[in-house]
């Protein structure tokens, strides 16, 4: 049973899931088979409403992968606009670029590859949405440079803010996951909810979902 959601409520959730088209039911698996930290479906769709209901138009992810979850964001775009995302890895970056191609989507996503603390330095805003889902301890020391690139009412979405649940001191009795990340995902998710520039509720899906709003000034 997953700590979060119970596997029955989430296989309810996944059969209701009809926005995954034959790629990304192919990406999905690929991620499982070569244990990739991929969201899931039902992550992606969460991210296709929330860009497609702020009238999305340049968005930017930090931590690209092979390029699943850029697809879903990059499917809620017109035609004039843009996915900028991140990746340090450059053999997932280049298989990223190739599924984005085979999506249709190659003339709105831009990869960039490289450490985002650098890289984040020469991209200019204002974005309508971003997306974190990197290394859990570069959270905090991008949150600042993201907030600053977000135009007023555009949205900042982290994922694994849950972390197996693991951010409750006691709740699992045999932690899993690297003290380390734990203590950053537990400092960030305390950031982002008394930001004076944000506005944050927490989505319990899957690893948990934070969604902040940036406030107008």
């Amino acid at each position: 049973m997953g700590q979060i959601v119970p596997d029955p409520v989430e296989r309810y959730l996944a059969s209701l899931n009809h926005l995954a088209d034959p790629l990304l039911q192919e990406l999905a698996r690929t991620g499982k088979e070569q244990k990739l930290p991929l969201i899931d479906a039902e992550v992606g769709a969460l991210l296709r409403v929330l860009a497609t209901a702020v009238g999305a138009t340049r968005i930017l992810e930090i931590g690209t992968a092979i390029g699943y979850s850029g697809i879903w964001l990059a499917g809620a775009l017109p035609p004039h606009g843009i996915l900028i995302t991140m990746e340090m890895n450059l053999d997932r970056a280049q298989a990223a670029r190739d599924n984005f191609r085979r999506a249709g989507l190659a003339d709105k996503a831009s990869v960039v590859v490289g450490d985002a603390q650098r890289m984040l330095a020469k991209v200019a805003g204002p974005f309508d949405l971003i997306f974190l889902d990197s290394s859990k301890e570069l959270y905090n020391p991008l949150l600042e440079r993201l907030v600053a690139l977000l135009r007023p009412g555009g949205l900042l979405v982290t994922d694994n803010v849950l972390w197996d649940g693991e951010v409750v001191p006691g709740y699992v009795a045999e932690p899993k996951k690297p003290a380390a990340d734990t203590r950053a995902i537990t400092e960030f998710n305390e950031r982002i909810n008394t930001h004076p520039a944000l506005m944050t509720t927490t989505v319990p899906l899957r690893d948990g979902v934070a969604i902040s709003v940036k406030r107008s000034a």
